[in-house]
């Protein structure tokens, strides 16, 4: 090991071998000392092949503190056991002090630069991404004035404006569809409040989907050290704060009561729905309306046009050009979700860049409105089935049925089939719709439900779709009555309120399987009607005699 520490500091095999023997071979340290020793004075008889080590090489390893630095010999008669063979060696890197030398005792290998290919020229056929952030991210507002879309939530006399210009940003959740500008406002609110004149705030941001309980808490504490540290407040940003149960939720009460935080949440779900009615109560519930096409257009236009973050930053120094017809098709076929309009356009662009070159020696991508087809394939359809969406639908066409407008109704049944819903939870929802919407007035249509909901799980999608279209169209075109309807509420109603008073069945309508129930009257007067059937009995309760629940034939033909 000494050996070869001796060797890579550039002394000969020779002279090594000589100080570790004269220096007991145990030292690295001890055998260098004795090695310069000799070297201050030399003798023929130290090297026996009569040839020095070079200094120069030393001097990477040694700093010596004369004040002279020493000198190399004018000539080869000077020192003659010196011969020289080769050209002197490079100028040596700056030495390392003595000291750094005894605490490492093994001095650090000399280090190769990295030697990295020039750049090639610029290629038409091959154009890199110079910017790693999609350009749905880069094209986020910075502030307040650069929103789109949201004029009445942020006109000048709005809550969001007041609450920047007295420096007091309340906590809030932001409900709105994907792709409006829920969590660009958030932090364009902050942005704008700290313009105001004092910066006040900062701004931290979460993902429920990606955090649990112990983030947020440890946000808490950074938070609370940060307000006692620099009298700040953190806005606390939550994105899909739906995702949180209640008592993840229930965690943010105490921070946004005390004012360690304020909170500013995101959703796209219904805060009814989804939000614990505490946290409701100590935030105002903002709604998002969503993009019209023509803030889409306006929104990628802005990216077109900008050359520090827009789409000519995605594809380094290869200029672009989109047409009309592409950005329109973008703006209305992206379901107001500014998002995707974006990330579309970017995929569109690096279509047309990967033809710049195979067409020429054009420096131009020109984005035509078939590439921005491509890009999006199909029209972006925004549905959750666990969400709200799934019951606006469902609703639209229950309403467009029972409005008789079969082709209404056979629209919003693509719209749920094409964004995924389970056929099966349709066919239920026709079943139900027979009965309660279309009823007496055509009692076939149950029977038409049924075999729709029973053809539907013998087939599945896609072959079920026309199935559930033709039931559909029949219950559309269907006549309607909702009496029996109407019935079953009236009939609740009597039997709920009268709860613990609810009179026993009239004797005459029990039956009496044994002698004693007969001896107690059970049955008694009861007239069988088949054998008379223009009898005079009644069925009702004595308190309820005369009471009609349903009203059939409908004496409002229009109500049913």
């Amino acid at each position: 090991m000494e050996m070869e520490q001796l060797l890579s500091m550039g002394f000969p095999s020779e002279l090594a071998a000589q100080a570790l023997a004269a220096t007991g071979g145990k030292s690295t340290v001890k055998a260098t000392e004795w090695i310069l020793s000799q070297t201050s004075h030399p003798h023929p008889n130290n090297s026996p092949n009569g040839s020095s080590f070079q200094q120069p090489k030393l001097d990477r390893f040694f700093h010596f503190p004369s004040s002279k630095p020493k000198q190399e010999p004018s000539s080869p008669s000077n020192s003659p056991t010196q011969i020289t063979t080769a050209p002197p060696p490079p100028p040596p890197p700056p030495p390392l002090p003595h000291h750094q030398l005894l605490s490492t005792q093994t001095p650090p290998p000399s280090k190769r630069p990295k030697v990295f290919a020039p750049s090639p020229p610029s290629n038409p056929r091959n154009h890199t991404i110079s910017n790693d952030e999609p350009l749905s991210e880069r094209m986020r507002p910075r502030t307040i004035d650069d929103v789109i879309g949201q004029d009445l939530l942020l006109s000048q006399n709005s809550l969001l404006r007041s609450a920047m210009r007295c420096n007091r940003i309340p906590s809030i959740i932001l409900w709105g569809p994907p792709g409006t500008g829920k969590t660009s406002i958030a932090r364009a609110i902050v942005t704008s409040a700290n313009s105001q004149g004092s910066s006040s705030y900062r701004f931290v941001s979460l993902s429920a989907v990606t955090c649990g309980v112990k983030d947020v808490r440890d946000a808490f504490e950074d938070a609370r050290k940060f307000k006692l540290k620099n009298t700040k407040r953190t806005v606390l940003f939550l994105d899909e704060v739906h995702r949180f149960n209640k008592s993840q939720q229930d965690s943010f009460l105490p921070v946004i009561e005390d004012g360690t935080i304020v909170f500013i949440g995101a959703t796209t779900e219904n805060p009814s729905f989804h939000l614990v009615t505490p946290l409701l109560s100590r935030c105002r519930v903002l709604t998002l309306s969503p993009l019209k096409p023509h803030h889409v257009q306006t929104i990628l236009m802005r990216a077109v046009n900008d050359p520090d973050k827009g789409l000519s930053k995605s594809l380094g120094s290869l200029g672009v050009d989109v047409s009309e017809d592409a950005v329109e098709f973008l703006s209305t076929n992206c379901d107001g979700d500014a998002r995707v309009a974006l990330n579309a356009l970017e995929i569109s662009a690096a279509t047309a860049a990967a033809r710049v070159g195979s067409e020429g020696d054009l420096r131009l991508a020109s984005v035509a409105l078939d590439d921005a087809k491509e890009a999006l394939q199909s029209k972006h359809l925004a549905y959750d089935r666990a969400g709200e969406e799934h019951y606006n639908l469902i609703s639209a066409l229950h309403k467009s049925m029972r409005g008789s407008d079969a082709d209404a109704s056979i629209y919003w049944l693509v719209r749920m089939l094409e964004g995924g819903e389970q056929p099966l939870y349709i066919a239920r929802r026709l079943v139900r719709f027979a009965s309660e919407d279309v009823g007496l007035a055509d009692p076939l249509a149950l029977n038409q439900a049924v075999a729709c909901y029973q053809a539907c799980h013998f087939l599945g999608m896609p072959e079920c779709n026309v199935i559930l279209a033709q039931c559909v169209a029949y219950l559309a075109l269907a006549p309607k009555s909702i009496s029996v309807y109407r019935a079953m509420g009236a009939a609740q109603k009597v039997v709920r309120e009268s709860v613990g008073q609810n009179e026993g069945v009239p004797l005459h309508l029990r039956n009496a399987p044994t002698k004693l129930m007969k001896e107690l009257g059970y049955g008694k007067d009861y007239i069988y009607t088949p054998d008379n059937p223009t009898a005079n009995q009644s069925f009702l309760p004595p308190s309820l005699q005369g009471y009609k629940f349903l009203d059939w034939p409908a004496s409002n033909a229009d109500n049913g």
